[in-house]
């Protein structure tokens, strides 16, 4: 028999407050085809936030179910203490993807806890507990990710493991750099990143960062500044730890991996990986030089990160992903999207900037001719979008006033014309 009270009450009766639900009136999805999904009232949306990113290729991919609902035939759970075909098959992927010499692989289940294993693994190696980050910046939801973060509203607490220190550079366009062209941004962000580590006396173990910012807004410095910086963390025997959770499989377009576009002082010691390899299965995992890595000198296993079913759903994702160069179409699409919503939001006083690369688009909304954030145009866009079929995400360091864009990479064009199109109805309503 169904539950005659409301899904919405009984959510709010059991989970906690905290947990956030997007609309007025929260939505139920209850299945998906490529880039479309369903609710429960039978509307069908346009998905443009991909369930946070993490719907990397497309909704119900058939080489995907396929690969799950074999290995879930054959045996769903082992353990990191067995041999584990799967996991071995997509870490010798990922290992010669990474750019980082005699790579090693290790599983996880989440970006946060992919994050905890990369500050996990920097601390011991440097034996140090001081860590930089950057402003603006958002890791994960576990105690020492969340004392890491930068951005005030997704930091709930002052206690920490980690003395971190946090650095300028990146958000091009806001702060105290942001009327500095390109070259004297990175001078003057590589000059802060030189009087921070002077306040903390050369014992920093990592720097980690984001290439580009997701939960802050989909902002990110000019090209280069992390390789800049990496000229300096050599010189202390600093790590870099390149976040990817969100930039990482080709979806900036122009780069396999964000920290591509700082590449010229080579690749980062540590690289984190999450969301949209496993295309809403549950995949984490650090990617680290063997010398890193294999620094730990206590026992260490993972119950379920690296599960044969979520590593068979990554391998088959993956393998789609190459072969169907969606980096490339993340490129080709995302730069006709990008330039679409551009000419949307000229016309809109309350846009103040369209930023973004690839299929990762920011839209960040301020009250008409400041710079003061505006959650509340945001949030009226959401709504807006969302009647009139299509989804987006919210974001930003300042109060949430940016609209996040970030479908499944096999976007057609088609479609972006779609979304842009609904998109720029729902913008109307400022005007």
């Amino acid at each position: 028999m169904t539950n005659p009270i409301p899904l919405h009450s009984r959510h709010r009766s059991v989970l906690p407050e905290w947990l956030a639900l997007y609309y007025d009136r929260p939505i139920e999805l209850t299945h998906g085809e490529g880039r479309h999904v369903w609710d429960a009232d039978g509307n069908r949306y346009l998905d443009f936030f991909g369930g946070i990113l993490t719907t990397m290729t497309a909704h119900a991919l058939p080489e995907v179910t396929k690969a799950v609902a074999e290995q879930a035939g054959r045996i769903i759970h082992s353990s990191t203490l067995y041999l584990n075909r799967p996991m071995i098959e997509l870490a010798e992927r990922v290992s010669a993807l990474s750019g980082i010499p005699d790579a090693r692989v290790f599983f996880t289940t989440s970006g946060t806890e992919a994050n905890d294993t990369a500050l996990l693994l920097a601390t011991t190696y440097r034996r140090s507990n001081q860590i930089l980050a950057m402003r603006n910046s958002y890791h994960g939801r576990s105690f020492s990710t969340v004392s890491i973060t930068g951005n005030r509203g997704w930091s709930p607490t002052s206690l920490s493991p980690l003395q971190t220190y946090y650095v300028h550079g990146a958000v091009r366009t806001r702060g105290p750099f942001a009327h500095l062209n390109d070259a004297d941004f990175t001078a003057a962000a590589v000059a802060d990143l030189e009087d921070v580590l002077g306040q903390a006396r050369g014992g920093v173990a990592a720097l980690i960062a984001e290439p580009v910012q997701g939960v802050g807004g989909f902002t990110s410095p000019p090209d280069g500044l992390y390789g800049a910086f990496r000229e300096v963390l050599d010189r202390h025997g600093i790590l870099w730890i390149s976040d990817e959770v969100q930039t990482g499989w080709g979806r900036t377009g122009d780069h396999f991996w964000g920290w591509q576009a700082h590449a010229q002082n080579g690749p980062p010691d540590i690289i984190t990986f999450a969301k949209g390899i496993g295309n809403g299965m549950s995949i984490g995992g650090v990617v680290a030089r063997a010398e890193v890595m294999n620094c730990l000198d206590s026992n260490s296993i993972s119950t379920f990160g690296g599960s044969p079913v979520t590593m068979a759903a990554g391998v088959a994702n993956l393998g789609y992903l190459l072969e169907h160069d969606l980096q490339g179409n993340a490129r080709r699409v995302g730069g006709l999207l990008l330039e679409r919503l551009r000419a949307v939001c000229a016309t809109v006083p309350a846009v103040r900037e369209v930023r973004g690369r690839g299929l990762m688009a920011g839209l960040e909304l301020t009250k008409p001719g400041t710079d003061q954030a505006d959650s509340d145009a945001a949030a009226a866009v959401l709504e807006a979008a969302r009647t009139g079929g299509l989804l987006l995400g919210k974001g930003g360091g300042h109060n949430t006033s940016v609209l996040r864009i970030a479908p499944p990479l096999s976007l057609t064009v088609a479609e972006a014309e779609e979304g842009a199109e609904i998109l720029a109805e729902a913008l109307r309503i400022l005007n």
